[in-house]
């Protein structure tokens, strides 16, 4: 039956981001954790996720020129993920849920509300490397990619076709390095990584139906109903974790 529900939560996940490019790593490690613990939820979303994001950050014309820009706070959200890691293993499970919730509710916020930060040019060169080691540290912590990392590439004011693009190349660094730290933590076992890489399957499978759901569905509609659904998610993570004390 889990084997049966975790497909389902990859085809899902898979079809949010078929429509609106975002949202496999997010959604299938908030809806795995829920039936799953998390260190095993975020070792199963590892394949699937790198596979779509290494597509998705060549997937356009501007990627060694958004990589130049990026490329620093790139290097440190991957580095940061094995300080991350380390709490991973030594932190209750429940407060890693607890804070997985808080950063899925910050992030569905944002998405809800439209709102964005703004980062000038001439600040990147100290908000990038701060925003990356904080962004790894919460990856290793909880699996999730998107706060701050996410906030601080949407505030460089890139086209959408390059944010895409630069979200891309996070989630993959992030991913490699999540991988790595797992596995050097004990966490990444071999039923785990088998059954991550059957679940590129479902994810494929998703991401074709959502690219044909786009054609028919209203992308801002969609985007509004999945940040309204994750914000859902976040809450009912958040409570449960902290009625878990």
């Amino acid at each position: 039956m889990t084997y049966i529900v975790i497909g389902l939560v990859f085809v899902l996940a898979g079809t949010v981001k078929g429509v609106i490019g975002l949202g496999l790593p997010t959604i299938s490690l908030a809806l795995l954790s829920l039936v799953v613990d998390l260190p095993s939820a975020m070792a199963l979303m590892i394949v699937p996720s790198l596979v779509t994001n290494i597509w998705q950050m060549f997937d356009g014309k501007e990627t060694w020129i958004i990589l130049k820009r990026i490329w620093i706070f790139l290097a440190c959200a991957g580095g940061a993920v094995w300080v991350g890691a380390i709490v991973l293993v030594r932190v209750d499970t429940f407060v890693l849920t607890t804070i997985l919730g808080l950063l899925l509710i910050i992030y569905s916020f944002t998405g809800i509300t439209g709102y964005r930060l703004n980062t000038p040019t001439y600040h990147e060169r100290w908000m990038g490397p701060l925003a990356g080691v904080l962004n790894g540290v919460l990856t290793g912590m909880t699996g999730s990619f998107v706060v701050p990392g996410v906030m601080y590439l949407q505030s460089l004011g890139l086209s959408r076709d390059s944010l895409l693009q630069a979200m891309g190349m996070l989630f993959t660094a992030s991913t490699v390095a999540l991988a790595l730290a797992l596995n050097g933590t004990g966490l990444l076992s071999t039923e785990l990584a088998v059954l991550s890489a059957i679940a590129v399957v479902p994810a494929i499978v998703g991401m074709v139906l959502g690219a044909k759901l786009r054609r028919r569905l209203s992308e801002e509609n969609f985007r509004r109903t999945f940040f309204l659904a994750l914000l859902l998610l976040g809450l009912y993570i958040f409570s449960r974790g902290l009625l878990s004390y």
